[in-house]
């Protein structure tokens, strides 16, 4: 499987590039546009990312990514309720949510196996269950911070904790490169581009070869005496952690940690993501993340100013859902058609 950009992401770019030019003739402000697109894209990159390890051993799709994502959140609310600041603060909060990830991982890990063949509509139900599961948790955590607390009663965690005081947008503000009315925030791009390292190197260790070729042909592994579970165990854990890892990057530059049913917004998007980037099969890449993320969030961040400007306020939303969920529908389908080839 190469990286080479086929005729489905060709497609998508031309259209995403019409919507550029459109918004120059609507006399949008170009610059932020673009300046927006990074920030979209980097925030909801590493989401994307905690796809390939589980799909490159023969998993499937992370539909299960609220499980990675309620990891991070307990690591940022950990790292609120001990008031950690800055880039340490989100350093601090990155890892705390090791443990939970890879603790939830192994949980995730053991059902999958149990439903091999079967794993994304399991992954799916994981997810959407695990929520309710994590609802009551955070309206009976102990945590003591009057900020992460309803003001009324002081019991139970707010759907939204504000991260100003803490560590928001660190990352967006370590370093920005600025050319005219355009702002490149480089440390944001930076720390993406650590986390793609990172999984470009494991998957150069003899682990990743093994994980690769379980994903490739299952049977012949286990032939080889290979332990088929463990390996998938490694990439279903491997890709919890790096959903945690994910959802601290977005809430640092959202600004806030997001809690009850917002982990469930978060999947369908990261699965589109890297399938809209040319992923097939058993065999995803960075490439695929890095393509797919940006074409993405780009279009679902053109769609709806262009859509208030040509048609009436209350359409824009309307118009957004239908542009985003066709692209999604269409990479779906691409990817079945060009399975069957």
């Amino acid at each position: 499987m190469d990286s080479k950009i086929k005729l489905p992401q060709i497609i998508i770019t031309v259209f995403m590039i019409a919507l550029f030019v459109l918004a120059a003739f609507l006399d949008m402000d170009i610059p932020e546009l673009v300046s927006g697109s990074f920030t979209k894209f980097v925030m909801n990159g590493v989401l994307v990312l905690a796809m390939i390890p589980m799909i490159n051993a023969g998993v499937g799709m992370n539909f299960g990514l609220p499980v990675g994502i309620v990891a991070g959140l307990l690591g940022m609310c950990m790292a609120i309720q001990l008031r950690m600041t800055g880039i340490s603060g989100f350093l601090g909060a990155v890892l705390l949510s090791v443990i939970p990830a890879v603790i939830l991982g192994m949980v995730y890990a053991k059902i999958l196996n149990m439903v091999k063949g079967k794993e994304d509509i399991a992954a799916i139900f994981i997810g959407y269950s695990f929520i309710p599961i994590m609802n009551f948790v955070w309206t009976v955590i102990p945590f003591t911070n009057r900020e992460m607390l309803y003001p009324v009663g002081a019991e139970g965690l707010r759907p939204k904790i504000s991260l100003e005081k803490y560590f928001g947008n660190v990352l967006n503000e370590l370093l920005v490169l600025r050319i005219g009315k355009l702002s490149v925030p480089l440390g944001l791009l930076c720390a993406y581009a650590v986390v793609c390292l990172f999984v470009y190197l494991f998957f150069r260790t003899k682990s990743a070869t093994v994980m690769l070729a379980v994903g490739e042909n299952e049977k012949f592994c286990q032939l080889s005496c290979i332990r088929i579970d463990n390996v998938r165990t490694m990439a279903i854990v491997l890709s919890t952690v790096i959903g945690a890892v994910g959802i601290c990057v977005y809430a640092q530059t959202y600004g806030f940690v997001e809690l009850y049913n917002a982990p469930l917004s978060h999947s369908f998007p990261a699965v589109s993501a890297i399938l809209i980037g040319g992923c097939i099969g058993k065999r995803a890449k960075i490439f695929h993340a890095v393509l797919g993320t940006y074409l993405y969030q780009t279009i679902y961040l053109l769609s709806a100013p262009i859509a208030n400007a040509i048609l009436i306020p209350q359409m824009s939303e309307i118009v957004r859902m239908i542009i985003t969920n066709g692209i999604i529908l269409y990479a779906f389908l691409k990817q079945e058609r060009r399975k069957q080839q």
